[in-house]
């Protein structure tokens, strides 16, 4: 093997362990014994666990974050809902032992990099736009960061359950998602209170 096809091998070797054990189960001997390679190999390439699980969270990171981007096109905001939506079961589906790397807890001191720091990042993005939508309806769009934390933790909430039960199937999951969604946001009161108890 060259030594760019070495390191994807590693690659895709960590990246399945990770999935399957999550990082702190996983060892350097154990990576290495899958690859049919010695330890020094997989130093010289990553030196260590950690440079490997960095590569592999980025990658990862990356597709999901430029599949959810693609997907936030200016067009109907439900209609754009459903894209991202989509997007990210496409994600789930397609790059299962990823999306469990991603979702399983980062190593120490590794806040960069992390689940967190991507839904970060996604529902920035998100509140940008909702930013508009809710100027256009009248609404404070000073709380457009807020309500996008909530739709981007309800579709990571319910991609980490469905990841291991897949039922109902993609597009049913992704119908009930927009419906959830969508229509709590179509009849957004402009100042909610919580009812008094009978």
């Amino acid at each position: 093997m060259s030594a760019s096809e070495r390191r994807e091998q590693l690659v895709a070797v960590g990246r399945g362990l990770f999935a399957e054990k999550g990082y702190e189960a996983v060892s350097v001997e154990e990576i290495a014994a899958e690859a049919g390679v010695s330890k020094p190999v997989v130093y010289e390439h990553f030196g260590g666990k950690e440079g490997l699980y960095a590569v592999v969270v980025d990658r990862e990171m990356a597709d999901l974050l430029g599949r959810v981007q693609a997907a936030l096109v200016p067009a109907h905001p439900r209609a754009m809902l459903q894209s991202v939506v989509l997007a990210w079961l496409d994600y789930i589906s397609t790059e299962t032992d990823g999306f469990r790397v991603l979702v399983r807890d980062s190593p120490p001191g590794m806040a960069e990099g992390s689940f967190a720091s991507l839904l970060r990042d996604v529902a920035a993005r998100v509140a940008g736009l909702l930013a508009d939508e809710f100027d256009r309806r009248d609404l404070n769009k000073k709380q457009a960061d807020m309500y996008a934390q909530m739709l981007v933790g309800m579709v990571a909430n319910t991609g980490m359950w469905w990841v291991d039960v897949r039922r109902p199937k993609r597009d049913e999951l992704a119908a009930h998602l927009v419906n959830l969604a969508w229509n709590g946001l179509a009849h957004l009161d402009g100042k909610p209170s919580l009812t008094k108890p009978a």
